[in-house]
């Protein structure tokens, strides 16, 4: 295994950090049930997307799902999720990691009594931003305008 391919070619280095301080509100939702757009595709040149998903008591989730182009990895920052790792369901907590390649099926929800928090990472990147934004959207769609946003944003459910 080597590493990838250059990207940089500059001589002295770049100011390009992006710092997001913890008290940032969330992108999508409201403060303890909405999702933080930590780094985006755009932001990782397609390298990855990085999030940080509060999910508020009994937030519930999205039923068993697999992807075709990205994989999806959590990491539990507090409370319990429970996640789906193709086989079985795992209450997972703090510090607890799960991945999950390219056509694994996975879910995650949270059925307990007390928040949750945890980091979302999709590699390689993907404009998640829009499914997150318009998923909710999504209710009143017709059967073909939800296939056509799912299958967009490489989302195939089985339940």
């Amino acid at each position: 295994m080597s590493y990838p391919q250059q990207v940089y070619f500059g001589d002295t280095g770049e100011i390009n950090a992006n710092f997001r301080p913890a008290s940032t509100p969330p992108n999508v939702g409201q403060a303890g049930d909405g999702i933080h757009y930590l780094a985006t595709t755009d932001m990782t040149r397609g390298e990855y997307g990085l999030y940080r998903v509060m999910m508020r008591a009994n937030a519930g989730g999205p039923k068993t799902h697999f992807h075709r182009t990205i994989s999806e990895s959590f990491f539990i920052l507090s409370g319990t999720v429970r996640l789906y790792n193709g086989e079985k369901w795992v209450d997972a907590e703090e510090g607890d990691f799960l991945h999950v390649p390219q056509g694994g099926l996975h879910a995650f929800r949270n059925d307990s009594d007390t928040p949750a928090e945890m980091l979302l990472l999709f590699t390689p990147g993907a404009p998640r931003e829009e499914y997150f934004e318009k998923m909710s959207q999504m209710g009143g769609a017709t059967e073909e305008e939800r296939a056509a946003f799912l299958d967009k944003h490489d989302s195939y459910f089985v339940d």
